[in-house]
């Protein structure tokens, strides 16, 4: 069954699939949309929402709905920029620690236990702390190195059930070379497996980055949900005040529907993965 008659099938996986393409065309084309960006507005301080400001305006007269729009670019920039990282981390370690074993293996698995012991989010504040993060580059690095140790642990199960299939053992007897079976052998088997670690990847770095601004961690000026968060909280007193109250509510909104796009365009990935799903 292709992945287009799943989300046919499944009305959920395509509303899901509906809204990530929805936030990814925002992302590309919200300078388009807003080409005058948000201007400031004295007049319209804490305007309450209407078919000009759906969202109403913020602390300085500037259209909610549009900064949820402009931001959401450099949110799937850095996100999926931290994704990518946090794969190249994980795939690569789980892919060697199962190919290779012995005491690479013993080893780099005490050290992962080591670090998914440590409260990872107090971990990624930490280094947020020490270092500092003044570019999206940076910003990324930093959440990639929230969630590899866990993509590392889960990828090295996969290699080591792949390990087991013939057509793997056939190549080890022929003696092909790790670097061959890890690359041509083992590595396309995974590859649905990673493709869906990559979206929970993507997902999480989202979590991690609005965390840190929201508690004024990064340095970056850019317009972003984090930073709505933080300043909604922290100049607006939003949580206390009903005149700009959805001011925090819509970048809220703008996670938990990107959350659950994410969500549901996962599930119809690893239902078409794996065809044994699409009959339940």
């Amino acid at each position: 069954m292709t992945l287009l008659k799943i989300l046919i099938k499944r009305p959920q996986y395509a509303i899901g699939t509906g809204i990530l393409l929805l936030f990814v065309f925002l992302a590309v084309f919200g300078n388009v949309l807003y080409p005058n960006g948000t201007p400031m507005n004295v007049a319209l301080i804490y305007a309450p929402p209407s078919w000009a400001h759906p969202f109403g305006t913020d602390f300085a007269g500037r259209d909610v709905l549009g900064e949820v729009v402009l931001g959401t670019r450099f949110v799937l920039e850095v996100a999926c920029l931290a994704g990518v990282f946090t794969l190249a981390i994980g795939a690569s370690i789980g892919l060697a620690t199962g190919i290779i074993g012995g005491v690479l293996d013993t080893v780099l698995m005490r050290f992962i236990d080591m670090v998914l012991s440590v409260p990872q989010y107090l971990l990624l504040v930490m280094l947020a702390t020490i270092v500092h993060v003044s570019s999206p580059i940076a910003l990324a690095g930093i959440l990639s190195l929230w969630g590899w140790a866990g993509m590392a642990r889960a990828i090295r199960s996969q290699v080591l059930s792949v390990k087991r299939r013939e057509y793997v053992e056939a190549a080890s007897a022929l003696e092909m070379g790790r670097w061959h079976i890890a690359v041509r052998e083992v590595a396309p088997s995974l590859m649905p497996y990673i493709v869906m670690h990559l979206i929970m990847a993507i997902t999480g770095a989202v979590y991690g980055m609005i965390g840190l601004f929201f508690l004024g961690m990064v340095a970056i000026k850019a317009d972003n949900w984090g930073l709505m968060l933080y300043w909604a909280y922290n100049v607006s007193g939003a949580i206390y005040s009903e005149v700009s109250l959805f001011y925090m509510a819509a970048p809220l909104l703008a996670i938990i529907l990107f959350q659950t796009g994410s969500v549901f365009f996962n599930r119809a990935l690893e239902e078409y993965f794996n065809p044994q799903l699409q009959n339940t």
